[in-house]
């Protein structure tokens, strides 16, 4: 009797050691890196504007000798530390020019006072860019380093502070089985790598494949590695990424004119790029926002045309239901605009291209744009007649 409890308990104790490793999510570490060039090496970095640049001395800070007298003030935003930003201070060094002295509490101490001066390794009379900027976040196993861009312009009444990260996570990882290359990056600028959003602008960027894949998607609730379909968990200062398959995702259905050959929503949920079959596909359900589409095609000569769509402030959210087929008007027919202006003795004209719901419109042929339209312009009687080429830009 001893004996067979001994083995029912054993068999339960492997039960619950198989279970738990089936259902755990192990923590994939990846490598932080910096760069003034992060644009440039690992793209899709969006600029962010601090909305309030002013002289008036934040309460409560204290702060350096400054050189010049009028020194300016700004908070970037953070949700890394308990205060929610990071004072900065722009002083100059000469009484005109732009101000070329940067100091940030970087240890997020509330103070400026014991802070060194950094000088912008490019300026000139209208701005400096600083960088990269280095700061540090107390995290619970200590210090967490992080890295700004940043840019400083003046010209007359007008100043503005702009924000770009400067570091980013990637490393190895491995997916079902197969390793994989992963990019985590900060595009909000607020310092932290998993942000969500159902505006574009507002979430963080993700990468897994190939190593020198542009492939980007944003941070969100799912995201989909060779067909299959995961749930992230993305540390908040991007050390590491858990992912788990997701299972019973609710889907719903799309209804696209049958000639687009490529469409792209994202939102919270992540962001999603179909090939619709007879013009119909599927997304979890949830609010998403056109991020673009497609027409391919080719003329009779062989070439390849690309009409794209591109996301529109003036686009309404997409809501995607299990029981209702949501329908989308897009694609053809393309809305071309003229616009005509005169000053003085001058007329200008602007010719523009929108879709249906607003998007701006690119159309490329063999992978570039093809040649600018030309306007004709003929007088009622016939004495003028001249054929002009509108120019890109």
């Amino acid at each position: 009797m001893g004996e067979k409890a001994y083995i029912w308990l054993a068999t339960g104790v492997s039960l619950f050691v198989l279970a738990s490793m089936t259902g755990a999510q192990e923590e994939q570490w990846l490598q932080y890196h910096s760069s003034r060039e992060a644009p440039q090496i690992v793209g899709d970095i969006r600029v962010a504007s601090i909305p309030k640049v002013t002289s008036e001395k934040p309460q409560g800070v204290e702060l350096p000798d400054f050189k010049c007298d009028e020194p300016f003030f700004a908070r970037w935003p953070t949700s890394m530390v308990p205060t929610g930003g990071f004072w900065i201070a722009l002083d100059r060094k000469s009484k005109y020019g732009p101000h070329d002295l940067l100091y940030i509490d970087s240890n997020g101490n509330g103070s400026l006072a014991d802070e060194s001066a950094q000088e912008p390794y490019r300026q000139d009379e209208r701005r400096a860019i600083f960088g990269p900027v280095k700061v540090l976040f107390e995290g619970e196993d200590g210090p967490i380093t992080y890295h700004l861009n940043v840019e400083f312009y003046t010209y007359r009444d007008r100043k503005h502070l702009y924000i770009k990260a400067a570091g980013w996570y990637e490393g190895t990882i491995t997916v079902a089985g197969a390793k994989k290359h992963c990019v985590l990056i900060d595009n909000t600028a607020n310092g932290t790598f998993n942000d969500k959003s159902l505006r574009a602008y507002a979430c963080d960027r993700i990468r897994i494949g190939k190593k020198d894949s542009r492939d980007t998607r944003f941070v969100g609730n799912y995201i989909e590695v060779d067909g299959v379909l995961y749930r992230p968990e993305i540390a908040q200062d991007g050390a590491y990424i858990k992912l788990s398959k997701a299972e019973d995702v609710r889907f719903g259905d799309i209804q696209l004119p049958e000639a687009i050959t490529e469409f792209a929503a994202g939102g919270e949920n992540g962001l999603f790029i179909l090939e619709p079959e007879q013009g119909v596909g599927k997304l979890p359900v949830g609010r998403y926002r056109i991020n673009h589409w497609e027409i391919d095609r080719k003329d009779e000569k062989g070439s390849a045309w690309v009409l794209r769509g591109y996301e529109s402030r003036e686009t309404d959210d997409l809501d995607v239901t299990q029981n209702r087929k949501a329908e989308l008007s897009i694609g053809e027919p393309i809305i071309c605009t003229l616009e005509a202006s005169k000053r003085d003795s001058t007329y200008s004209f602007s010719q523009s291209l929108k879709g249906q719901l607003g998007e701006r419109i690119e159309l490329t042929r063999n992978g570039s744009r093809p040649q600018a339209p030309k306007l004709h312009i003929k007088s009622k009687d016939g004495s003028y007649d001249r054929s002009f080429s509108f120019e890109y830009g």
